[in-house]
C-alpha cells in the first residue's frame, strides 16, 4: 500500500483536550461573544462558550506560535514557527467559511506577533529572533506593502505588536529594550519609526495595550511594572508600582470598558487594578503564569489562560475563577480505559494522573504526587481503583472517585516502576522496573504480598498485559525481549526476541497471538512453532507472533487462503511471514517512523498504530492494508485506546494533548 496518506480516508476528529498555554495572548474570544479562538499544536480551536462544541482550523505544518483576531471577526490570522533557515508561514483564515484566506511567506523560522488595523484593511507581522522584521500586509491583495528591521541594532528583540484603535496607519511595537511607534506611509511604502523616550529606565516588554481613545500606551514589563506613554508625544508618563512589583513580571494587560487594567503576572495572579496609579483593587490567583486575557463583550465576562494550559472564566462583578478547561502540559505517558466502558478514562503525565470524562471532555479528577513521575497506569477491572507505576520505586492504588490512596508499595522495585498491570479478579497485580525485573504481587485486604520476583529481562519492562483467564501474562522489554509467563508457576513459558527496543505489547482478543511495536534496524523473529530464528533488516517494526498451545492453521485470524502467516509491521513494510517455510508472502508499506503504540478492537477485525510520525492509522487485519488515517496530532504520539463499544478512538500526544476521534470501524451490534 502507498504511504500517501491523502489517498486515504481521514479519520474524523470529534473533540480535542488541550490548549497551548504558553503562548502569548494565545486566548481570544471572538467578537460574535460565542466562540473561544485558541491554539493547540499546529491547530486552531474554535470552541462554543455555551455548550463546548469545537471546530478545527487546519493549514499549519509546525506549532502555532501567535493568534490575532480582527476587530469585526472576519479574519484570524495565525503565525507559526519553523524550522532553522525556513519560511514561518502566517496564515489569515475566514472565519465565516472557516476556511484559509491567504499565505503570506516572509519571515523566517518564527513569526513573534499578530496585529490587524482597526478598519480591517492591514495586517502587521513581527518576525521571530532570527528574523527581526516587521511587515506591514494589504489584507485585500494579500501582499506586503513594506517591511523594515523591528528594532534597532543597538536594541534587543523585538516581542510584541499592536495596533492603534482607531488610526490604520499607526502601531506600536515592543521588546527588550525597544518601544517604537510606527507610521504607514502608502505614498512612499514604508512605516516610520519613533522611539518612545522613557528615560534611563532599561525594560524589557512583554505585552501592549492602547486605551480605547489612542492616547496612551500601557506596557506589561518583565520587571514587573507598568510603563504608561502618550502615544502621540511618545514621553513616558508614569511607571508603577514602584515599591510591591508584580511578581515575575506582567505578561498580559486588558483594558476593561471602565478604564480600569486586568494585568496577568508570570507567578499566577491576576490583578484589576486602578488605571492612573496601578493600585490593585482585587487579586485571584491562578495555576501557573497568566499568558492570556481576552475580553468577552464589553468586559463584563472575561477568560484567562496560563502556562497550566487552564482556561479560567471570570464574571466582572465577583472576580471569581471558574476553571472550565484543563489540560496536561506534559507528554502523556500513558492511558487507559475502564474495563467495558466507554465512557471513562485515565492518563498519566509528570507528576498527575487525571480522569476524564469521554461524553464531555472535561476532567472529573486529578491526583498530584509532587516532585515524582508517573510512568504508567492501569485502571482495576472492577473499577474500584487506579494502579499507578511511579519513579521513586512506589506502587500507589487510588480511588477512582475522590482519588484517596488506597494501597501505597514502599520500595516495590530497586529502580524505577515503569510497567503496571492487574488481573480481572482484581486479586493480583504484575509490575516491571527499569532494571528489568517483573514482580507478582498479591492483593488481600489487610494490604499486599510479594509472590514472586522474576528476572528474564535484562533491560527496562516497558509494557505488561494479561490474558483474560489471568493463568498468563505477557511482558516487553527495551532489552528486545517478549516472555510469556505462567500466573501459577510464575515461570517463563516463551521467550520472543527482538534484538531491538519493544514499547508496548497486546494481546489479540481471541488471544492466540501477541502484537508488539518497537523500533531498530534489525530485529530476530521466532516462529513459536518451529522455534527457528530468522533474521532480517528492518527499522521500526510491530510483529504478530501466535500463542503456544494453539494449534497454528486453526487458529489465525487470516482469511482461509492466508492462514498459517505471521504478520510483521516494519516501519517501512508489513510483511506477511510463512511459518513453515518462512517465505515471504506479501509486503505492504507502513510508516516513516517507529510506532510507540498499538491497540486493537474488540472483534478484532482491526487495530490502530501511532508514533513519532505524527499519524494515526486503522489497519485492517485481515487485508493488512490502512483504511483510514488521522493526521492531526502536533506531535508525536505517545498511546491510543479503542474504547469497548468500538464508536470511540482516544490518542495522547507528546505535547500533552488528548485526541478523541469517531473510530471508523463501529460495531455491528
Amino acid at each position: 500500500m502507498s504511504l500517501d496518506s491523502t489517498d486515504v480516508p481521514q479519520i474524523e476528529l470529534e473533540a480535542v483536550i488541550g490548549f497551548t498555554g504558553h503562548v502569548p495572548s494565545g486566548l481570544w474570544v471572538h467578537p460574535d461573544s460565542e466562540h473561544l479562538i485558541y491554539p493547540l499544536g499546529h491547530t486552531i480551536v474554535l470552541k462554543t462558550i455555551k455548550d463546548g462544541k469545537q471546530e478545527f482550523l487546519h493549514g499549519h505544518t509546525n506549532n502555532v506560535s501567535c493568534i490575532s483576531v480582527s476587530k469585526s471577526g472576519s479574519y484570524i490570522a495565525s503565525g507559526q514557527v519553523d524550522f532553522l533557515g525556513f519560511e514561518a508561514k502566517v496564515i489569515m483564515w475566514d472565519y465565516a467559511q472557516r476556511t484559509i484566506y491567504a499565505q503570506l511567506l516572509l519571515h523566517k523560522e518564527k513569526v513573534e506577533a499578530l496585529a490587524f488595523s482597526p478598519n480591517e484593511k492591514y495586517l502587521v507581522s513581527l518576525g521571530g529572533q532570527h528574523d527581526g522584521r516587521v511587515a506591514v500586509w494589504n489584507i485585500e491583495t494579500k501582499r506586503a506593502i513594506c517591511e523594515s528591521p523591528a528594532s534597532a541594532r543597538s536594541a534587543g528583540q523585538c516581542l510584541t505588536v499592536q495596533y492603534s484603535n482607531t488610526n490604520d496607519y499607526i502601531f506600536v511595537s515592543a521588546g527588550r529594550e525597544t518601544l517604537v511607534v510606527w507610521r504607514l506611509d502608502l505614498f512612499t511604502g514604508r512605516i516610520e519609526p519613533k522611539k518612545c523616550q522613557i528615560g534611563k529606565l532599561r525594560r524589557t516588554v512583554n505585552c501592549v495595550e492602547i486605551d480605547q481613545d489612542d492616547q496612551f500606551i500601557f506596557c506589561g514589563t518583565t520587571s514587573g511594572d507598568i510603563l504608561k506613554i502618550n502615544l502621540e508625544s511618545g514621553f513616558l508618563t508614569d511607571c508603577s508600582p514602584v515599591k510591591t512589583k508584580f511578581s515575575l513580571g506582567v505578561n498580559a494587560l486588558k483594558i476593561v470598558k471602565s478604564g480600569k487594567l486586568l494585568v496577568g503576572s508570570g507567578c499566577g495572579m491576576l490583578s484589576l487594578c486602578s488605571h492612573t496609579n496601578f493600585k490593585i483593587l482585587k487579586q485571584v490567583p491562578l495555576e501557573k503564569g497568566v499568558t492570556s486575557i481576552a475580553l468577552r463583550g464589553e468586559g463584563h465576562q472575561f477568560f484567562v489562560g496560563t502556562k497550566a494550559a487552564q482556561i479560567y472564566r471570570f464574571s466582572s462583578d465577583d472576580f471569581k475563577a471558574d476553571l472550565i478547561s484543563t489540560s496536561h502540559t506534559d507528554a502523556v505517558k500513558d492511558i487507559d480505559i475502564a474495563f467495558g466502558s466507554s465512557e471513562i478514562f485515565a492518563t498519566c503525565s509528570g507528576e498527575d494522573i487525571r480522569v476524564w470524562c469521554i461524553g464531555r471532555h472535561t476532567e472529573l479528577l486529578r491526583i498530584t504526587v509532587p516532585n515524582v513521575t508517573c510512568n504508567c497506569l492501569h485502571i482495576m477491572a472492577d473499577g474500584h481503583g487506579i494502579l499507578s507505576a511511579w519513579s521513586d520505586k512506589k506502587i500507589q492504588m487510588f480511588a477512582p472517585e475522590s482519588g484517596r490512596p488506597m494501597l501505597v508499595i514502599e520500595d516495590a522495585h530497586r529502580m524505577s516502576v515503569t510497567a503496571i498491570t492487574g488481573t480481572r479478579s482484581c486479586k493480583r497485580i504484575i509490575s516491571g522496573s527499569g532494571e528489568g525485573q517483573v514482580h507478582f504481587w498479591e492483593l488481600h485486604p489487610g494490604g499486599h504480598r510479594l509472590l514472586k520476583a522474576t528476572r528474564g529481562h535484562t533491560a527496562t519492562i516497558t509494557c505488561i498485559k494479561i490474558k483474560s483467564d489471568d493463568k498468563e501474562c505477557v511482558s516487553a522489554s527495551c532489552d528486545g525481549t517478549c516472555i510469556i509467563w505462567d500466573l501459577k508457576q510464575f515461570v517463563s513459558l516463551q521467550t520472543l526476541n527482538a534484538n531491538t527496543q519493544v514499547w508496548t505489547v497486546c494481546y489479540h482478543p481471541e488471544e492466540y497471538h501477541i502484537i508488539t511495536s518497537g523500533n531498530d534496524r534489525k530485529m530476530n523473529f521466532v516462529p513459536l512453532m518451529c522455534k527457528r530464528s530468522h533474521e532480517f533488516t528492518t527499522d521500526n517494526f510491530v510483529n504478530c507472533a501466535r500463542h503456544p498451545g494453539h494449534h497454528p492453521v486453526s487458529c489465525l485470524p487470516l482469511n482461509t487462503e492466508k492462514r498459517g502467516q505471521v504478520v510483521l509491521i516494519k516501519r517501512e513494510m508489513i510483511t506477511y511471514w510463512g511459518v513453515y517455510d518462512n517465505s515471504t508472502i506479501r509486503k505492504l508499506e507502513a510508516s516513516q517512523s517507529g510506532s510507540n503504540s498499538v491497540d486493537i478492537s474488540q472483534d478484532g477485525k482491526h487495530f490502530v498504530t501511532g508514533g513519532d510520525d505524527k499519524q494515526l492509522k486503522v489497519w485492517d487485519y485481515n487485508e493488512g492494508v490502512v483504511t483510514h488515517v488521522g493526521m492531526l496530532h502536533s506531535s508525536g504520539i505517545t498511546g491510543m485506546k479503542i474504547c469497548s463499544n468500538n464508536r470511540t478512538l482516544i490518542s495522547t500526544g507528546a505535547d500533552g494533548a488528548i485526541y478523541q476521534w469517531r473510530f471508523p470501524h463501529p460495531s455491528s451490534s
